[in-house]
């Protein structure tokens, strides 16, 4: 059998909603991320036979996001790319998907993973036949295409509560979680420990600015929330 591994793994900084980086398209996102793993590995974009990229949100991102994000690393026109939706495990699935196409001997050195933006998601309206009468609403492509459950229409988030609710996860134990967990991730980064994951902003642009303002984007911001800001948020929204 085949022996598959991963040789070499890049992101981008996390950004918020509307942050630092929402002016950036997930391809481009992506494209970066991709050129910053083949350079570190070692590995030239010549020799990349396929690119799977796991994609949500594809509302008005074009054709072929994957594609469009391979191109902007560099890779030959002739390169296939395609994306994949399978919701919150798109990404993981795209990297399934590549040991399967090298396992069965259609591809050697496959790039995976996945690229998304919600800031870039578009509110979309049905007009294709006109609007004869009444009002007409905007449908946010954020929530309806990753947020909404299709079958009953309601919110993701309330999957979580009906998933408490059944298990008996009291709110006080989830916010002691939830602040270990963001106090965990803060003591790793300023240990250094995500430093070699993250692709430098002045990847992302030039000057290192991207996205609203001109501000430079460190590497480590804009997540996890530390010095205390977990803790204040959750006392913040018990008493709303």
């Amino acid at each position: 059998m085949t022996d598959v591994v991963i040789v070499s793994a890049a992101r981008t900084p996390v950004g918020s909603f509307l942050g630092a980086l929402s002016t950036l398209p997930a391809s481009k996102l992506g494209g970066v991320a991709i050129k910053a793993a083949l350079e570190r590995a070692g590995v030239a974009a010549s020799d990349v036979d396929e690119v799977i990229l796991g994609q949500v949100l594809q509302a008005g991102a074009g054709q072929g996001p994957a594609r469009q994000a391979a191109i902007g690393a560099g890779l030959a026109n002739e390169t296939p790319a395609w994306s994949l939706n399978q919701l919150c495990g798109s990404g993981l699935r795209a990297v399934a998907l590549a040991y399967q196409q090298i396992v069965q001997g259609d591809a050697r050195i496959v790039v995976a993973g996945g690229q998304e933006s919600m800031s870039q998601s578009p509110h979309t309206a049905q007009l294709r036949n006109g609007q004869k009468m009444g009002e007409l609403a905007f449908k946010d492509s954020m929530l309806q295409d990753g947020l909404i459950d299709a079958f009953h229409g309601y919110h993701m988030g309330q999957t979580a509560e009906n998933i408490a609710a059944k298990w008996s996860i009291d709110r006080a134990s989830q916010d002691a979680f939830a602040v270990a967990s963001q106090n965990k991730a803060e003591a790793a980064q300023k240990a250094g420990k995500f430093a070699d994951e993250i692709v430098p902003g002045r990847h992302l642009d030039p000057q290192g600015r991207c996205g609203r303002g001109s501000g430079r984007i460190h590497p480590s911001r804009r997540h996890p929330r530390g010095d205390g800001e977990a803790e204040a948020r959750l006392r913040q929204g018990r008493h709303r």
